[in-house]
């Protein structure tokens, strides 16, 4: 072959990857735009003022899951009828919880090459109060019920002893001081009643007591996790159950509803929901069938609710907590719910 046959093949070879690469930048681009076109089917959404603040009404904040120019924005509808129209705020938020008049609102940062993300704590207005740069992708988001503590939990990659898969870091925040524990790591831990050290050691998932002083978290170790009971004065965490995540806890405080990895499950749906009985460490199994990756919320002291994948990427579901009835779709394209009043 001659060096003019070579240059042409090579022009011609080029040509076509020029045309691969940009049909699939084309095709990439208009299935983003498509997410902000509204679907036929999906909820109305419209614009309007979304409150953290204690009202009158029940009502539910979360994050839109719904296509189009609203996607990811913190919206509101009533308690009483979340099918009804939802007004959006304007804020987005990956992952989001709320109490006592304050949010914490886990965002995306878009860049050029590279998402960042950072915890965002806003005022009952869905103001800025502070914000603080996130290590790895936002995964759980808690507030105490007097709004004054925020938790926030995300996934990181580079720990050598999980080469393989992520791990965790989970932070505290005292929002009357703006002293911010950057890992529970830093914990003293107390497992089965002994000291313990063990560089593999990671949190996630924490819930609040109402006296701004303890809270419960997830803690994973040498391949089992535990529900742990955490002292922020004392700082220090002790384990008090084996194979629990994500655990919320109760408004009377008297139990926590969490998953639970089941024997026999497919490896990646191995969760069912329970609700452990505090003072009894007897646990019941929800009435949920389904494999639920989610830290659920407490509705009252008798429901609890949580997500699960759909036709927009999650719903939100409901079931009763002492194990009776049966699941009951609550919202479409929803996510990471808080339940107002």
């Amino acid at each position: 072959m001659t060096l003019r046959n070579k240059l042409l093949v090579l022009l011609a070879a080029l040509a076509v990857l020029g045309g691969v690469a940009a049909a699939s930048l084309l095709h990439a681009a208009d299935r983003a735009a498509e997410k902000d076109r509204p679907q036929a089917g999906g909820p109305a959404i419209g614009s309007g003022r979304v409150s953290l603040a204690a009202g009158a009404d029940r009502r539910i904040v979360f994050r839109n899951m719904a296509w189009g120019p609203h996607r990811d924005e913190l919206v509101t509808v009533p308690a009483g009828a979340p099918a009804g129209p939802r007004t959006a705020s304007g804020v987005k938020c990956l992952r989001f919880h709320s109490a006592g008049g304050t949010g914490i609102c886990l965002q995306a940062v878009r860049g050029a090459v590279d998402d960042t993300y950072r915890a965002v704590v806003l005022d009952s207005a869905l103001k800025e109060r502070a914000h603080y740069p996130l290590p790895g992708i936002p995964t759980r988001a808690r507030v105490s019920p007097s709004g004054r503590l925020v938790a926030w939990t995300v996934f990181v990659g580079g720990d050598s002893y999980a080469s393989a898969s992520f791990s965790t870091r989970t932070a505290l925040l005292d929002t009357s001081t703006d002293r911010l524990t950057t890992s529970l790591e830093e914990f003293r831990v107390v497992k089965d009643g002994k000291e313990y050290h063990a560089a593999d050691t990671n949190f996630w998932g924490v819930t609040f007591s109402r006296d701004d002083r303890h809270f419960y978290a997830t803690m994973a170790t040498a391949g089992q996790t535990y529900l742990v009971r955490g002292d922020l004065t004392a700082r220090t965490v002790t384990t008090l159950h084996r194979n629990v995540e994500c655990p919320s806890l109760s408004p009377d405080e008297t139990r926590i509803v969490y998953k639970k990895r089941v024997a026999g499950a497919p490896v990646d749906a191995p969760w069912h929901e329970y609700v452990l009985d505090l003072a009894t460490l007897r646990e019941t199994a929800l009435a949920e069938s389904r494999s639920v990756d989610d830290q659920a919320v407490w509705l009252d002291d008798r429901t609890v609710s949580y997500s699960l994948p759909g036709d927009y990427g999650a719903d939100l579901y409901s079931v009763p907590a002492d194990g009776s009835g049966a699941p009951k779709r609550l919202l479409t394209a929803a996510l990471a719910p808080a339940f107002l009043k």
